[in-house]
């Protein structure tokens, strides 16, 4: 490619990348308010959780009837890039953006992520073919819409271009997507604060040296977050293939689910598990009495949510699990509550998504730099002994963690359970080195 060829496909990502960044900002900038709303209303009017199981016939309703072609949400999203699928319908964005701030008036435990990502690529896929750009533009063009809408809902450009290249295939990092994703992330990021978005503001992390003392207790410190994000995600997917058996329409097991999490709200006696968590996730940095069982609290709220057909994303609520999680295990281990506090919100994310990369870049962005060594490692080795789950069934598999390459993209949701005998539906390893088709 020649310097002048170089400069042009530059300006191209420019563009392109700054359009897809303005979507995505905007839809966060509005996303992010219409939650804030939705939390304050239901603080002041508790009585409205009662109402969850109603409200999650209504949802479900609406999604049976109008909502067909994107209920697969975020797997929809990996799929289209990887099969080139047909156009994302655009009805993808209202429809979750509306369904998502429902489930957090009534009480729903769910986050924000799945919304902001999935309005993300079904408006830059809506770009893309009102553009009629090639196939190989729309895929990047897609990562940037993931990318922005990660980026500019958290207020972490650089993790959310990171995120939007790596969580589309396990064992490769899709660098042809790159340029437009860090513009699209960061023109994301500056379009919500122009539109006066805030962010949660986090303690900053303490620095600490990395002894091998230390280094142990992280490799610890990882297996408990392996072994919760495995809990997460098998409870989560065992709650949905259930429904789906017992109950085949999504109204009636969001109205089991909804009605689930009211059981659960009185039995607990406290609000502190219902939407975001945003308060424990703080007072998870500083409050050294913190309820040793608010991370498997938070957990079960949020597959019930989840897992019944509740809208919303994982990362907040995973986030309230990780920081409850390393404020008990840093008490446990000695290590300082900030620090083990900030390393768990990162890393069970990281290992739920298998996005190791893209939340130690978080971590930094969200905690300071003192957290970077420690985060790393414990994302690193969670994500491993995690094994090949994942909150995306769709996320595809080139590399096996820590073996050999695959004959072909594979699945998660084809893969047989970890546990489970070889089968011959799934492509066999092979360690002649060679890249997968």
């Amino acid at each position: 490619m020649s310097r002048r060829e170089r400069l042009g496909a530059l300006g191209q990502w420019l563009v392109l990348g700054s359009l897809v960044g303005l979507l995505c900002g905007g839809a966060s900038a509005l996303f992010l308010w219409l939650l804030e709303v939705a939390t304050s209303f239901r603080t002041k009017n508790e009585l409205v959780v009662y109402t969850l199981p109603v409200a999650g016939l209504a949802i479900g309703w609406a999604y049976e009837r109008f909502g067909q072609p994107i209920k697969a949400g975020q797997n929809l999203i990996i799929d289209t890039i990887h099969d080139e699928g047909p156009e994302i319908p655009l009805r993808m964005a209202p429809m979750v953006l509306v369904g998502t701030v429902l489930t957090h008036v009534f009480g729903g435990s769910a986050g924000r992520e799945g919304t902001a990502v999935q309005m993300g690529a079904s408006l830059s896929d809506w770009l893309s073919h009102r553009l009629r750009v090639n196939r190989a533009v729309r895929r990047q063009l897609l990562a940037a819409g993931v990318a922005g809408g990660f980026g500019s809902v958290f207020g972490t450009p650089v993790a959310g271009a990171v995120f939007g290249l790596e969580f589309i295939v396990l064992g490769r990092i899709e660098y042809d997507a790159l340029v437009p994703a860090l513009v699209a992330s960061i023109v994301g990021d500056m379009t919500a604060h122009a539109l006066g978005t805030g962010h949660t503001l986090y303690p900053v992390a303490p620095s600490v040296p990395l002894s091998p003392l230390l280094l142990l207790k992280w490799i610890v410190f990882a297996a408990a977050v392996a072994l919760v994000t495995t809990a997460f995600i098998e409870l989560t997917h065992r709650i949905k293939k259930l429904g789906e058996r017992y109950a085949p329409r999504l109204p009636v097991r969001m109205f089991v689910g909804g009605l689930a999490v009211v059981v659960l709200w009185k039995l607990v006696g406290t609000s502190d598990y219902l939407g975001l968590g945003v308060p424990m996730i703080q007072r998870a940095f500083q409050d050294p009495n913190l309820p040793v069982y608010a991370f498997a609290l938070k957990l079960v709220f949020t597959a019930v949510t989840i897992g019944s057909g509740f809208l919303g994303g994982e990362v907040t609520p995973l986030f309230f699990v990780g920081a409850a999680l390393g404020s008990v295990l840093a008490r446990l281990l000695g290590i300082p509550i900030e620090l083990g506090a900030g390393v768990g919100l990162a890393a069970v994310f990281a290992a739920s998504s298998n996005t190791p990369l893209a939340l130690s870049i978080m971590a930094m962005e969200l905690l300071g730099r003192g957290v970077f060594p420690h985060v790393v490692v414990v994302c690193v080795v969670a994500y491993l002994l995690a094994g090949h789950r994942s909150i995306y069934p769709a996320q595809r598999l080139i590399q096996a963690k820590g073996g050999p390459r695959l004959a072909a993209l594979v699945a998660l949701r084809d893969l047989p359970p970890p546990d489970a005998p070889p089968s011959k539906a799934t492509p066999p390893p092979r360690d002649d080195g060679r890249e997968g088709a």
